[in-house]
């Protein structure tokens, strides 16, 4: 019966015991406030969650939570999950419709199992606040406590692989990235899925339908203190709803724990990594250069590390370290963004490869295969259209890796040398038509760096080294089908 397996097991922290998945890796970093001479105090105790376990019939399952008003609910809804998904009730018999069930129904069981632990402290909360006199010090008190108990939410972002399949299931402001080398060793960017916030127009129309004045809730910008729209936990939006000014009007309960489930996606022949990431961390990265390349750099980030470290544990923590730093850069320097970098939330970081080598120890960063960053001058502010513009980025090229281990590693014909630039692929995917085009350039786009390093301007970035002129002409021949470009590539 579904529900028991969680709650039993609660209790014994049975996941403990579970086998890890050896192909995975997480970072993580507390949350942190700055005071004005930048220097960083920590304001409460981490409250994200994640699980990475190795179950059978070659399943694997990973997630990511983001804790708020406390790390209960994330803690409870990564032991849950794991219960409702790991003991026996997916195997490779089943098909899509079989595993999109189940993995719903499991999200379903995350959120009545939860309140069924805080129901007595709700009933008890509930009592005191109406029947006891308000003006006692140990109601007060006892109130004070109870709520402490009760208060709290998680979103949450949950990757499934089952028959070399990947299956994402997303509740809330989480993201979750897949790139994907090709045969020439360029990177395919992919964000799956879209955030359930507060500026996501499905969501917008969903809240809409329900009675919700869907065009205060976009200005707001936020429900109860959160962006998300979709949450575990937190009862106040789910009890309490009709008290909550932009929810009042709400026909029935707004804020729901129904994940979105995407796939399956076939993973057979698939070289790269899929990274699941916190808001916290996303959020930092976008505070502190903005959010227009934010998925390229953290794949680029991660490109690099895979190609210098010998651990995926080391990969995931050095990614989240040198975007804390860049963020507390941004607010030292007291350039044009370092008011949106005060301070930043809990982030955490998950790097699953696939088919994916690690760097021999013995090899310089450059002969593992190094990344060349470059930033994409996009901005499409005048079209309506869900579009999105990413820049593929060389990956490393070495062996193959195996069961978790990495085997000897060599260098192979794509892999850039020294003196050798890599190639890029600009690839424009309309998430409406899921059409797709994209167009190669033979690396000439990448140009050598005069002797004297370039100084970084207010936004903190150094000016651009790289020719787009070839990138302009490819992209306008790709798309000369009468859309305007006006105010989209281009020098602004």
């Amino acid at each position: 019966m579904y529900g028991v397996n969680c709650v039993e097991h609660m209790m014994t922290s049975w996941t403990d015991d579970l086998p890890l998945c050896q192909m995975c890796g997480v970072g993580t970093a507390p949350n942190c406030v700055y005071s004005p001479d930048g220097k960083g105090t920590q304001s409460h105790p981490n409250e994200d969650g994640h699980l990475r376990f190795r179950g059978e019939d070659g399943c694997f399952l990973y997630g990511v939570f983001n804790g708020y008003d406390g790390s209960r609910v994330a803690s409870f809804a990564s032991q849950c999950l794991t219960a409702e998904l790991l003991l026996g009730q997916l195997t490779s018999s089943h098909t899509d419709t079989d595993i999109r069930r189940i993995l719903t129904q499991a999200f379903d069981v995350v959120e009545k199992s939860y309140f069924e632990t805080i129901d007595d402290a709700l009933a008890e909360k509930a009592h005191l606040s109406n029947y006891l006199s308000p003006q006692s010090q140990k109601v007060q008190e006892r109130l004070k406590e109870l709520e402490q108990e009760v208060s709290g939410g998680a979103t949450a972002v949950v990757a499934l692989i089952l028959n070399n399949k990947l299956y994402i299931a997303n509740v809330g402001t989480n993201r979750v990235l897949l790139c994907k080398s090709s045969s020439d060793g360029q990177n395919q960017v992919l964000q799956i899925g879209r955030p359930h916030s507060t500026d996501n127009e499905d969501e917008l129309q969903r809240l809409a339908a329900l009675g919700v004045d869907s065009a205060r809730v976009r200005q707001a910008g936020h429900i109860a203190g959160q962006s998300s729209t979709r949450r575990l936990g937190d009862y106040r939006v789910k009890f309490n709803y009709t008290e909550i000014d932009l929810l009042s009007a709400a026909k029935t309960t707004p804020i729901i724990p129904e994940p979105e489930i995407h796939g399956s996606q076939s993973l057979d022949g698939v070289t790269g990594f899929l990274l699941l990431m916190s808001e916290g961390l996303i959020n930092a990265l976008e505070s502190a250069h903005g959010p227009e390349q934010a998925n390229q750099e953290i794949v680029a980030m991660v490109a690099a590390e895979l190609a210098q470290q010998t651990s995926l544990e080391a990969v995931a923590q050095s990614v989240v370290d040198r975007i804390k730093r860049l963020h507390h850069d941004v607010y030292v320097s007291g350039r044009q963004r370092a008011t949106y970098c005060s301070r930043h939330e809990d982030m955490t970081l998950l790097i699953r490869t696939l088919n994916m080598p690690l760097a021999d120890g013995a090899l310089t960063p450059t002969q593992g295969g190094r990344i060349y960053p470059v930033s994409v001058p996009y901005s499409n502010s005048q079209s309506t259209s869900k579009t999105s513009v990413t820049l593929s980025l060389v990956m490393p090229s070495q062996s193959t890796l195996t069961n978790g281990t990495n085997t000897a590693s060599t260098l192979e014909e794509g892999t850039p040398t020294p003196g050798q630039s890599p190639t890029a692929t600009l690839q424009s995917t309309n998430t409406q038509t899921q059409s797709s085009s994209s167009s190669s350039g033979d690396g000439s786009l990448f140009r050598q760096r005069g002797s004297q390093a370039a100084q970084p301007d207010e936004t903190g970035r150094v000016p651009p080294y790289v020719d787009f002129s070839q990138f302009y002409r490819l992209w306008g021949g790709d798309h000369s089908d009468g859309q305007s470009t006006q105010g989209g590539l281009g020098p602004q």
